[in-house]
């Protein structure tokens, strides 16, 4: 991770991308660096004829946000982390979507010498939401400019949206559906967007966005089960499913339940070490007598060394600790483990 980092976020009109810029602020101890857009004198006249002015309101955003991420940007990066609601670089999705011809030739002439001198992001976080949704949005902000927006306008640069940023190779790219999320009312949703940009920030890597977990109980097992999930997204899920099962209690009490777990897969190892001995005489050598009890005892031993994660997951949750961080953390540190009495005594 950079010493200060420099996260931007984005999407299209409506999903909240300075809402949540807001949120990280206070979550990740950063400047806030918000895009100026009510300024433009020529945007309220766009709106209302996009082919006449489109030119004048292109050019004018590029050169002001070109200004604030120059002289703005830099100086802040100086001095601590960056939260921004907006990249330099999305302003030719929309010269692209209004401009034509020698418009946008000159544009993107014009685009491509500012964007030399601009900071790119160390991770922009793609927000992403349904048409219906993000037209509601816009109707419950309320902004007037905004009041004559078409759902065909939206869609289209929806599309615009994902297109450019599935070309994108400037900066690692983080998607996020907020279709079901509600950043501000719930905590947990927060909590869920945070992480998954801890973790991208760490460790730079974007997995691909997590089930519906507002579905059934059951459905939620199966899509969880349907492919390769992180630490993370396990801890995540298993904080809803606890909330939905009114399992969320105090830690001693998840402590307990961790030890119960931790008892019957000592039983069961105890078992695997009487069936060794047991087996001893027919293999004549210790490893393949373990193996062959280890492999009679399999299925025991998969099903509570996974009670055991559940345990960890549990109480990591009611801990309020994030464990795929802390692991990493404890990485980091260089700690050091020691598997037997004997590496105790050299180390």
């Amino acid at each position: 991770m950079p010493v200060k980092y420099y996260i931007a976020i984005e999407g299209v009109i409506g999903v909240g991308k300075t809402t949540l810029a807001r949120l990280m602020q206070r979550e990740f101890d950063a400047q806030l660096l918000l895009e100026v857009f009510e300024e433009n004198p020529f945007l309220r006249d766009f709106y209302a004829d996009p082919q006449r002015y489109a030119f004048q309101t292109q050019i004018f955003f590029l050169l002001s946000r070109y200004q604030q991420q120059y002289r703005v940007l830099q100086r802040l990066l100086a001095q601590d982390h960056i939260i921004s609601d907006y990249t330099f670089a999305k302003d030719r999705i929309f010269a692209h979507l209004n401009l034509q011809g020698d418009e946008l030739d000159t544009y993107e002439r014009l685009h491509s010498a500012l964007a030399e001198n601009v900071i790119v992001p160390d991770l922009v976080v793609f927000l992403q939401a349904d048409t219906p949704v993000l037209m509601e949005r816009i109707a419950v902000r309320d902004r007037a400019y905004e009041r004559s927006m078409s759902v065909e306008y939206i869609e289209r640069l929806a599309r615009s949206y994902q297109a450019f940023f599935a070309e994108y190779t400037e900066a690692p790219v983080l998607a996020i559906d907020t279709n079901a999320l509600n950043v501000v009312r719930n905590p947990d949703d927060l909590a869920y967007v945070i992480q998954q940009i801890r973790s991208a920030i760490q460790e730079g890597t974007h997995q691909p966005p997590l089930p519906d977990f507002h579905d059934a109980g059951e459905a939620r097992r199966a899509a969880l089960a349907a492919e390769r999930r992180r630490l993370t997204d396990l801890q995540y899920w298993h904080r809803h499913d606890d909330l939905d099962g009114a399992r969320c209690g105090a830690p001693y009490y998840g402590l307990l339940s961790l030890q119960q777990q931790v008892g019957a897969l000592s039983g069961t190892l105890a078992q695997v070490w009487k069936m060794e001995g047991q087996l001893l005489e027919k293999y004549g050598n210790q490893p393949e007598a373990l193996a062959d009890a280890m492999r009679r005892s399999q299925g025991a031993l998969q099903e509570q060394l996974a009670d055991c994660l559940r345990g960890v997951l549990r109480l990591a949750n009611q801990l309020d600790i994030d464990l795929e961080q802390a692991y990493l953390q404890h990485l980091r540190n260089g700690y050091r483990t020691a598997s037997s009495p004997e590496q105790t005594e050299q180390a």
